[in-house]
């Protein structure tokens, strides 16, 4: 049996880290070595397992992550943007590999990201589900198969703490349906109807957002044409569906090049004939 594939996770006292901490505990052949939260938190100190609700690991918190990046082979973000990209700064400086989950990404800072990945193997995904990958990879080929006659409508709802909107994931199933009818996103997305904002324009795709309590992830693709409706819907009941994929997909890059990864490479939907 290989070696354990060690593994650090940042933003350890968000929703998402301790996500993370619970569901790797599950996993032998993964090993947590470091847990990093945010400079100055009053949980800096405390054992991971304990913060994540669960059993006592023996791995305090920290805030330093260039002290724990030697000890690692892979680290998952999930933090803010700007702290996300100091790590990938961090993980290339190491040459380590970093699957990143964060969203909200400018177009700048995505190219910032595409530079890191000539220099180590790096996993950026908007949504780590199994079955929100599993969408996108087939929704162009179901687009496509509809035709332009159906007017599509991306709805998404979160919880009320969620800072971007559209979220990364709803964009995503909008790019895959744009790709589905052989367009760019930029060209036909509808991100406001305020006020009179005139009939539908023909082709384009809407976006609209819920955001309240503590809902976890909801997205429908809505494809509406003449006497019929397609709904597509993928809700998540759970964190730790995200958390499962990101260690998937951080157990995936052992070993691999360096270059920009996705969901869809870890699980290999863009070898599947089905999508032909």
């Amino acid at each position: 049996m290989a070696e354990a594939w060690r593994v650090g996770i940042t933003a350890v006292a968000g929703r998402m880290g301790r996500a993370l901490v619970q569901a790797i505990v599950a996993h032998p052949e993964l090993q947590l070595v470091a847990a990093v939260g945010r400079s100055g938190a009053a949980y800096l100190g405390e054992d991971a397992g304990r913060l994540a609700g669960i059993q006592v690991l023996g791995l305090p918190v920290t805030a330093e992550l260039a002290g724990t990046l030697a000890d690692l082979d892979v680290l998952i973000e999930f933090g803010p943007v700007e702290a996300a990209l100091a790590h990938v700064a961090a993980c290339v400086a190491a040459v380590k590999p970093i699957v990143v989950g964060t969203t909200g990404f400018s177009v700048t800072q995505r190219a910032e990201l595409e530079n890191a990945s000539r220099h180590i193997p790096l996993v950026l995904a908007p949504n780590m589900s199994v079955g929100v990958n599993v969408l996108l990879a087939f929704l162009p080929a179901i687009t496509a198969a509809l035709g332009e006659g159906y007017d599509v409508e991306i709805v998404e709802a979160h919880h009320r703490h969620k800072v971007d909107a559209p979220s990364g994931t709803a964009l995503a199933l909008g790019r895959a349906v744009a790709t589905g009818r052989g367009q760019s996103l930029d060209a036909v997305q509808c991100l406001d109807r305020n006020g009179i904002a005139g009939p539908r324009v023909a082709g384009s795709i809407g976006f609209a957002t819920l955001r309240g309590a503590d809902v976890v992830g909801e997205h429908t693709v809505w494809m509406a044409g003449t006497g019929e409706r397609l709904e597509l819907t993928h809700r998540a009941a759970s964190r730790l569906n995200f958390a499962e994929g990101a260690l998937r997909a951080a157990s995936w890059l052992r070993g691999r090049a360096s270059g920009l990864y996705d969901m869809q490479d870890v699980l290999g939907l863009k070898d599947s004939s089905a999508l032909q």
